[in-house]
């Protein structure tokens, strides 16, 4: 059976660099408050004009560039995303379109945080059946245009972004050896968007009890959070026949750092084995463990043959870990 192999990386975030302090002018916080809770001093921001779909594209144009693969041999884009330009169509289908990628086939996932890691397993089992050659797996947020402003106690840790991989049929040990994919519906509550759906379709009284907004009880999730991070990062070890020493490099979904150093704990894993850039880019959902992925490959944190875990939590809840050898 052939191998999922990722031959290219790419991520990107908008221009617009939205800083603590630049949070303070119009929010009852400090810098220092924010610092301390989560671990983030700035998170990028799209502009007006900029969309999930605009960002997407961006990364995936640089993940096919390392590659060296035209949009033409693209079989599939799968995006992980739940903040789509639209809420149909697939935004997949219009980076498709963006980028030229002709003779793919698109759809997205929505798994908020654990998206990515959801559409990498989705696009690893097309390959491994055979059906396809290549694929283009994205995770793309705009997060800002999201969350209610007016919030501290959640807007202070989103930010905008995509990261991509291209992902190939090859022969040999390197690929993709594993994912695992969790989900409890009984916790969905903690952690939703509550319109403009089917349930709270769209109106003026919505808009005033301002329901299109992320609603979160952050206490709840994070205790939630980090035994499950903890739990499928496990998983994927004990899977494939190995333990935390044999992690080169561990890249969790980048919620905060708080949540971040008390999984990797529980895992058991030393502080040069986990990747972390939330500080500088927040919480990007499902765009930020691709984003982290690239950022890692590009820095020279990655060599072939390293074993480099990823592990995402999410709304619905959902969780997901995937184990690659490089």
């Amino acid at each position: 059976m052939k191998k999922a192999r990722i031959i290219g990386t790419g991520s990107y975030v908008p221009e617009k660099v939205l800083t603590n302090k630049d949070l303070e002018q119009f929010l009852d916080t400090t810098d220092e408050w924010i610092l301390t809770r989560t671990g983030i001093r700035e998170r990028h921001i799209v502009a007006e004009g900029e969309f999930t779909s605009d960002l997407a594209a961006h990364a995936a144009r640089r993940a096919m560039e390392m590659a060296g693969t035209p949009a033409e041999a693209i079989d599939l884009v799968v995006v992980g995303t739940i903040t789509g330009d639209f809420p149909w169509p697939a935004t997949a289908c219009l980076v498709q379109q963006k980028i030229g990628a002709v003779n793919a086939y698109a759809y997205d996932v929505s798994a908020a945080c654990s998206g990515f890691v959801y559409a990498l397993s989705a696009a690893v089992s097309a390959i491994e059946s055979g059906r396809i050659k290549k694929a283009l797996v994205i995770g793309a947020e705009v997060l800002s245009r999201i969350v209610d402003w007016t919030d501290r106690n959640t807007c202070v840790l989103f930010g905008d972004g995509a990261g991509a991989v291209v992902l190939e049929a090859g022969d040999g040990d390197a690929g993709v050896l594993s994912t695992h994919l969790h989900s409890d519906g009984s916790f969905w509550e903690l952690l939703y968007q509550p319109g403009f759906g089917s349930r709270y379709p769209a109106s003026e009284d919505g808009l005033k009890q301002r329901l299109p907004f992320l609603k979160m009880q952050g206490n709840e999730v994070f205790k939630v959070a980090v035994r499950s991070l903890a739990e499928v990062a496990l998983e994927a070890l004990q899977a494939n026949g190995m333990g935390v020493n044999d992690v080169s490099l561990f890249i969790p979904h980048q919620a905060n750092r708080r949540i971040l150093e008390a999984s990797a704990k529980r895992i058991g894993l030393g502080d040069d084995q986990v990747y972390i850039n939330v500080d500088r880019f927040g919480n990007t959902s499902g765009a930020s463990i691709p984003l982290a992925l690239d950022e890692a490959n590009r820095a020279g944190r990655i060599k072939p043959g390293d074993m480099v875990l990823l592990d995402a939590f999410g709304g619905g809840f959902t969780w997901a870990s995937a184990l690659i050898r490089w």
